[in-house]
């Protein structure tokens, strides 16, 4: 019950460390076997904890994800000093009414025919795991960490919450 416990506080949290980082790199596996990362807009996590992208139908990676679903997502917000990546499947969803209740104008962008375009379609990636670094956000917590280490020889062990979480049930 205790692991639980410490398992959704710890889902809990990488979940919040990613809901301000606007841009994820995903990555997907080429049919070569070579990974290729792409930055991606960042919606927030639906109510299942399953994350929302918007792409082209016709784009490389919506065929590179029907072949082979693995995908990874690294999330990074050096100024905080918070860094995420998160394991799961993808799945592409042509759904008109699922794209209209995520789309923002932010993506008119890319998609300058609006929500009616016919060529968008969505990746809803559903996570199985991730891991994230929470790091002090203070300059001088930081410092102190460092100048202890280089005095100490130690590496700086308290610099940042570092947690592997498992996000499926």
């Amino acid at each position: 019950m205790a692991h639980d416990h410490t398992q959704h506080e710890g889902a809990a949290k990488l979940y919040e460390l990613i809901k301000d980082i606007k841009v994820a790199m995903m990555t997907t596996i080429e049919p070569d076997g070579t990974l290729h990362s792409r930055p991606m807009w960042n919606h927030s996590a639906d109510s299942s904890g399953d994350l929302w992208f918007f792409t082209r139908e016709r784009a490389p990676k919506v065929r590179e994800l029907s072949r082979d679903a693995q995908v990874n997502l690294g999330f990074a917000d050096p100024s905080g000093q918070n860094y995420v990546s998160i394991s799961g499947t993808a799945e592409i969803v042509r759904d008109q009414s699922k794209v209209k209740e995520l789309w923002s104008e932010g993506l008119r962008t890319w998609f300058p025919k609006g929500p009616d375009d016919p060529d968008i379609a969505l990746i809803r990636i559903h996570p199985a795991g991730g891991e994230y670094w929470d790091g002090p956000s203070r300059s001088v917590m930081q410092l102190y960490g460092y100048a202890k280490a280089r005095l100490t020889g130690e590496p700086p062990t308290e610099l940042s919450d570092n947690r592997k979480v498992t996000l499926t049930a």
